[in-house]
């Protein structure tokens, strides 16, 4: 058997079964993303986010959720939190600039991001984070389940941590459009099928009950839409004909039969473009 031939089978043994991943820097990045296979936390030099002052029409939510992440970032007890309800409606936005706000005063209070397949490899993610001096959001966007995905156990694991507990330094935020992360035809054939109903049900809608903070995002009026569209053109200097901008503004989301902060940020970005402004 020549070298050649022993050096690749190495590295094929290697990428079954890679090494474990030694301790990330934590200080060289705000926020990291948890991959899998191998596993390894990739910095994020620079969050995609907005200012926390341009989220308009989300006040009672912005402000909960700045506090408990506030407290967290000092070391004192704070809940897990559920971001839910109508899309669009800065959910995913508001915990990135909640961070960002509160960075600059704590920086070891890091953001890590998991994606919804990834949930399975949750509790070799949280042996990283549990030995690790600094404080971390860990952050799951558009988190949902289907009638037979089993990922919901996992999450169970994030929530109340088993016999070890979650770890002291590490907070749970998600966003759905569900409340109860649950699609409702699931709920109702579970009712319908199962010999105990109820005791089916109750393992399904009690995972959200997991969650100490539910903060709820609801459909935005035509006044708050047109306020999220005001607070970007200041932000960014633009100063358009107030007349012809609420009207363009208007067209806008009616053509796209919807009122939201994403429809408000789609017009202003065609609004910066066709003014010559970069974003």
């Amino acid at each position: 058997m020549t070298d050649t031939t022993l050096i690749r089978i190495a590295e094929a043994l290697e990428r079954m079964a890679p090494a474990p991943m030694g301790a990330p820097d934590f200080d060289s990045a705000p926020a990291f993303v948890w991959q899998v296979d191998p596993d390894r936390l990739a910095p994020v030099p620079e969050v995609n986010r907005v200012a926390l002052d341009l989220l308009v029409g989300i006040d009672r939510a912005r402000d909960t959720l700045y506090d408990n992440t506030a407290r967290f970032a000092k070391g004192y007890g704070a809940n897990n939190a559920l971001l839910w309800g109508a899309r669009g409606m800065g959910k995913s936005s508001l915990v990135k600039a909640v961070h960002g706000a509160l960075h600059p005063d704590h920086p070891d209070l890091k953001l890590v991001e998991l994606q919804r397949e990834d949930l399975p490899s949750v509790g070799r993610l949280l042996t990283h984070l549990r030995a690790a001096p600094q404080r971390f959001i860990l952050f799951c966007d558009d988190l949902s389940f289907s009638h037979d995905d089993q990922h919901y156990k996992s999450l169970k694991a994030v929530l109340d941590g088993g016999i070890e507990g979650r770890p002291d330094n590490v907070v749970f935020y998600a966003t759905s459009n569900r409340r109860h992360l649950m699609p409702r035809d699931m709920i109702e054939n579970e009712r319908s099928s199962a010999i105990n109903p109820s005791e089916a049900v109750e393992e399904k809608v009690s995972l959200s009950d997991r969650f100490g903070l539910w903060l709820g995002f609801h459909p935005c009026s035509q006044d708050e839409f047109l306020a999220m569209i005001d607070g970007y053109c200041a932000a960014h200097d633009l100063t358009p004909d107030p007349a012809t901008l609420r009207a363009e503004a208007i067209e806008w989301q009616a053509t796209r039969g919807a009122r939201s902060g994403r429809v408000a940020w789609q017009f202003f970005t065609d609004l910066a473009g066709r003014n010559g402004r970069r974003l």
